[in-house]
């Protein structure tokens, strides 16, 4: 309770940017298919162009109720909308929560995707929500499925739980890896363990790792990683590089909304992997070599710019 109730009344002063945070908009429609690109749409949702195929995880872009009630996106980050998206080979969704499955964008999107593959039990939102069953795969941990002649989906183990209403854990959390020409982590929500460093040594070479790093408290450490867990988990998957999410859009913890950003910035120096950090929107080449040093956050940590 004691938690609970600093989490509602004990406000930081520098949780919610002031003004308008900067973006950027790609135009996902008009991307030739030959480009192998990353797209941040705002806290974990993302856009993925590989092998001609393109991905969409975890996204939430409407904010209508009941997740209005607790999910406030940051001035300016609400910069796509569900029209805006072309049609998906595959959704991918780490675990139900509201801020990963939002049911108006993919109701919006339903016509236009083609397979949906997520953990045991999540399923059921999508049959509920009108998605025929052979749309749907769901997936256990360490199993993996074909999705063409060139890529493959692996289901990877994660340290979360689930629930959208008053009954958890009824399905199941995970993380995902793409393959195909390059490896493509993406780590979901959860907190520290040892899958890491099994994660690295049964896919070593893994091309970009897209961690989740914000909305973390010392309250919640074993289902969201800490800035010094990041970095551990950082080097146990020993990628190429390295792109965070899950900030910058929603506050949900009561970390400075910038702190994420500097944090990973700072333990990144001087380290083997590259580190990215595009504003929402930007497009991110996979065969990138040299990040973009940009800091954008830097000029909005101020106080004039928080609330």
């Amino acid at each position: 309770m004691q938690i609970f109730w600093k989490f509602l009344f004990k406000k930081n002063p520098d949780l919610r940017p002031k003004h308008d945070l900067p973006t950027t908009k790609t135009s996902l429609r008009n991307l030739s298919p030959d480009e192998e690109i990353i797209v941040w749409l705002g806290h974990s949702s993302l856009f993925i162009q590989s092998r001609g195929r393109r991905f969409l995880v975890d996204p939430v872009l409407t904010t209508r109720f009941p997740a209005s009630l607790f999910l406030k996106p940051f001035k300016g980050t609400e910069i796509y909308t569900p029209d805006e998206i072309p049609p998906i080979d595959f959704l991918l969704i780490t675990h139900d929560h509201w801020d990963h499955l939002d049911y108006h964008t993919v109701k919006a999107l339903k016509s236009r995707i083609g397979k949906v593959f997520c953990g045991l039990g999540v399923g059921a939102h999508f049959e509920h929500w009108g998605f025929r069953p052979s749309q749907i795969v769901e997936m256990d941990w360490d199993e993996t499925v074909s999705l063409d002649q060139e890529l493959t989906l692996h289901c990877l183990p994660t340290r979360h739980f689930s629930g959208r209403g008053l009954t958890p854990n009824k399905s199941l959390w995970v993380s995902f890896l793409i393959e195909g020409g390059r490896r493509i982590y993406l780590s979901g929500d959860g907190g520290y363990d040892n899958r890491f460093t099994r994660i690295g040594q049964q896919f070593p070479n893994i091309d970009w790792a897209i961690m989740e790093n914000g909305q973390y408290s010392q309250n919640w450490r074993y289902i969201h990683l800490l800035p010094d867990d990041l970095f551990h988990a950082i080097e146990e998957i020993n990628p190429k590089n390295v792109l965070t999410i899950h900030h910058s859009k929603f506050a949900l913890s009561q970390h400075p909304w910038y702190e994420p950003l500097e944090q990973i910035e700072k333990i990144s120096r001087g380290k083997g992997y590259r580190l990215f950090t595009p504003l929402i929107g930007e497009k991110v080449s996979l065969d990138s070599i040299f990040p973009k040093e940009n800091g954008w956050w830097r000029n909005r940590k101020n106080k004039e710019y928080s609330a």
